[in-house]
């Protein structure tokens, strides 16, 4: 191998290796300048420059996120700026949803601007969809609310609310869950105030005029269009078990009153039966003292023996009397009724 050979086969290798970087370093161009997004931009009439591309890729933002949607925006006739939807999507927006919004909007003659667009969508709400039910409006379905009359009888009431999106209350705003429970508490107020459950049934439509005149809708992010009755019945007879609950009740009470005063009839029976053996007790004692008593008399000269004889006397003929008068009631009686 001579001298030439060697320089040509240098110069190949040489040719070789700078190939390759300069397909490397193509190859990192094209990457980190989206070069190909740029051109889709420019050839949309959306002016924006390669440099602003690269100061994205430097602040880690993602070009195709922000420059499509300026794109698409661009050819709906809105007029949004690349910084304006950079920023939001840097908030943590979602910015094809509120491009989307701005378009269908702009589409429906609803006025909604790109800085309320993004308020509500950073307020964790869906701004499409919002634009989409102020166009068409959404029906929610209330669960079965049960309510009794004033003759005491239960109604069950279902309710369809028609309700279209309010754009302007959507950033603060009371969602769905409170205008069904404001409507269920309008259905529980309405039928409460009916004097019979026949009042209610032959008119279910006043159930939806009174309802939907108490301006339920305030506060929330919904404009209510319509109240409809889509389902009504009969329930319970829920009076008359309150009644008779009631009844239960009071005849509880009654026995147990009733209870109170015989356990104080027999507490106080109890206790004049223990006074009457207590001074019975005592008048036995006081007998077995009249002997002692009797004979200290006698000792002591303040009674003579015929004086003892005398109220001998008297006692035995007080024995004889009782005895006497108790043969005498005894005798008084039917014969079917024993003495006693």
């Amino acid at each position: 191998m001579n001298l030439g050979d060697l320089y040509v086969d240098g110069f190949l290798v040489m040719v070789v290796v700078i190939a390759v970087v300069v397909i490397i370093l193509l190859w990192l161009f094209f990457s980190f300048i989206p070069f190909g997004l740029w051109i889709s931009a420019i050839s949309a009439g959306v002016k924006v420059s390669i440099f602003s591309l690269v100061g994205m890729r430097l602040r880690r933002v993602k070009p195709h996120r922000v420059i499509n949607p300026l794109i698409k925006g661009t050819k709906a006739g809105l007029t949004i700026s690349q910084n304006q939807l950079e920023s939001h999507l840097l908030s943590g927006g979602r910015v094809d949803n509120v491009v989307d919004a701005l378009i269908a909007a702009h589409r429906a003659n609803i006025e909604l601007s790109f800085e309320r667009a993004a308020a509500i969508d950073l307020a964790g709400r869906d701004v499409f969809e919002a634009v989409r039910m102020s166009v068409m409006p959404k029906i929610i379905e209330t669960p079965m609310i049960s309510a009794m009359a004033v003759n005491g009888i239960e109604i069950k009431a279902l309710a369809k609310v028609t309700v279209r999106a309010n754009i302007a209350r959507l950033v603060g705003g009371a969602g769905e869950d409170t205008i069904i429970a404001r409507v269920g508490e309008g259905i529980v107020t309405t039928i409460g105030s009916a004097k019979s459950h026949q009042e209610v049934l032959e008119n279910p439509d006043r159930i939806s005029q009174t309802v939907l005149n108490k301006g339920l809708d305030s506060g929330t992010a919904y404009e209510i269009l319509s109240i409809d009755i889509a389902d009504i019945d009969v329930g319970r007879n829920i009076g008359s078990q309150l009644q008779i609950d009631q009844a239960e009740a009071d005849k509880r009470i009654a026995q147990a009153k009733a209870e109170e005063r015989r356990a104080t009839a027999i507490a106080r029976e109890q206790e004049m039966k223990a006074q009457v053996e207590e001074m019975r007790s005592k008048v036995v004692e006081a007998e077995a003292q009249v002997p002692n008593a009797i004979a200290d008399a006698l000792r002591s000269g303040n009674m003579g023996v015929m004086d003892y004889l005398g109220m001998q006397n008297k006692i035995a003929d007080t024995k004889m009397r009782e005895g006497l008068a108790g043969i005498n009631i005894n005798l008084g009686k039917p014969k079917d009724v024993p003495a006693e």
